[in-house]
């Protein structure tokens, strides 16, 4: 039911919004999987650049995390139009960077290396705008939850991601790109094992 601030209360909204965030991030995968099987439909004409597949392979790991950790938003009793319209923001995110991973067409590049340094300076500054999403997200899900099951680990990770970010869009480096994107998907990795392994 609505109330006279325009709030829905009740858990039956959580699963409404679930929904739709599926359809949204169902787009950024689907993009995803099919860009990187290109690799493997087409390896004579398609080359792997180490840090445009790993930052592909990290999107997928996040995207499939995001639809994990989204589930404390379940406990969420009273919900607004702006708290749906920010969580879906949130997932347009994941479609934008994706599509910029894999453009719809390649004709002007000679390859993934020349598309990825052409446009790097796109992706990292929706990867920038990623991570600050990612830490109002955490404070929507109530401070119980953020300090009870992250603690000190979770700012400190956004601010050496967020730096990280930052650096790649002042440096051109291809060793600290390739390296940046590995220790990216890594963290990322870790991160979900050692908080994520159950919902709850």
């Amino acid at each position: 039911m609505n109330d006279i601030h325009g709030t829905i209360n009740g858990p039956e909204v959580f699963t409404h919004v679930r929904i739709i965030l599926g359809m949204v991030l169902g787009l950024s995968v689907s993009r995803l999987i099919t860009g990187m099987t290109r690799f493997i439909q087409h390896p004579g004409r398609e080359r792997i650049y180490l840090p445009h597949f790993t930052w592909a392979l990290f999107l997928v790991l996040f995207i499939i995390h995001f639809w994990w950790f989204e589930f404390a938003l379940a406990h969420r009793q009273d919900w607004s139009f702006n708290i749906y319209i920010f969580l879906i923001f949130y997932a347009f995110l994941f479609v934008a960077m994706s599509a910029v991973i894999f453009p719809d067409k390649m004709d002007e590049y000679l390859g993934f290396e020349d598309y990825f340094k052409k446009r790097r300076r796109s992706f990292y500054i929706l990867l920038l705008m990623l991570l600050t999403v990612d830490v109002v997200d955490t404070l929507i899900k109530g401070g119980d939850y953020y300090y009870h099951r992250y603690g000190w680990y979770y700012p400190i990770r956004q601010a050496i991601l967020i730096a990280g970010t930052l650096a790649a869009l002042a440096w051109r480096s291809d060793r600290y790109h390739a390296i940046f994107a590995v220790f990216a998907i890594i963290f990322e990795a870790i991160w979900i094992i050692s908080l994520f392994e159950t919902i709850g």
